[in-house]
């Protein structure tokens, strides 16, 4: 009896595609259940080994907030106590927002003799858009991997989501530190 006949089956009754896509199917499995181990999961993701929870502060900035009034908004962001916070499209928990700094938009005015200085814009639509630089405090870890707050990791250049009955806006990380030291 030939291991395989001429119709490509072993011992005359399992093919060989069949036992090849058998094999491929329980690698997958294998891959997917046994060789990741509980670093993978998604659970794990603030880490084990005891991280404390510490008092986190994030820096955002917001860039071209369209708005009906710009000073009225960054009142309004300074009376805040609280805001929801979602990272890549999962809510991510709530953080306190400390201050609301406008940033000055200024335009670049080529000058007579050629050189070039940096002017406020002196138009008057700027007066419904705003760049700020948010700070707001939550709770959060330091990991091995940075900092995680309401199990989404938070780096600089993430970006973050306010959410609040009033405004809905986004921004990006630019600091994020620890106030436990």
């Amino acid at each position: 009896m030939k291991i395989i006949d001429s119709k490509g089956r072993l011992f005359g009754k399992l093919n060989i595609l069949d036992l090849g896509a058998i094999a491929v199917i329980l690698l997958v499995i294998i891959g997917i259940f046994i060789v990741p181990g509980p670093s993978g999961s998604i659970a794990q993701v603030t880490g084990g080994g005891g991280n404390r929870i510490q008092q986190v502060q994030v820096s955002l900035i917001v860039r071209g907030l369209n708005t009906k009034d710009s000073d009225e908004t960054i009142a309004e962001l300074n009376e805040d106590a609280e805001v929801s916070v979602i990272v890549r499209n999962e809510p991510a928990g709530r953080l306190k927002i400390e201050s609301a700094q406008e940033l000055p938009n200024y335009v670049a005015a080529t000058q007579p003799d050629g050189s070039v200085i940096a002017q406020l814009d002196p138009r008057p639509i700027i007066k419904n858009s705003v760049d700020m630089i948010l700070t707001m405090t939550g709770n959060g870890q330091l990991t091995n991997d940075g900092y995680v707050i309401a199990n989404q990791k938070v780096k600089i250049g993430s970006v973050l989501e306010l959410d609040n009955a009033r405004y809905n806006f986004r921004g990006t990380v630019i600091d994020v530190t620890s106030l436990d030291n």
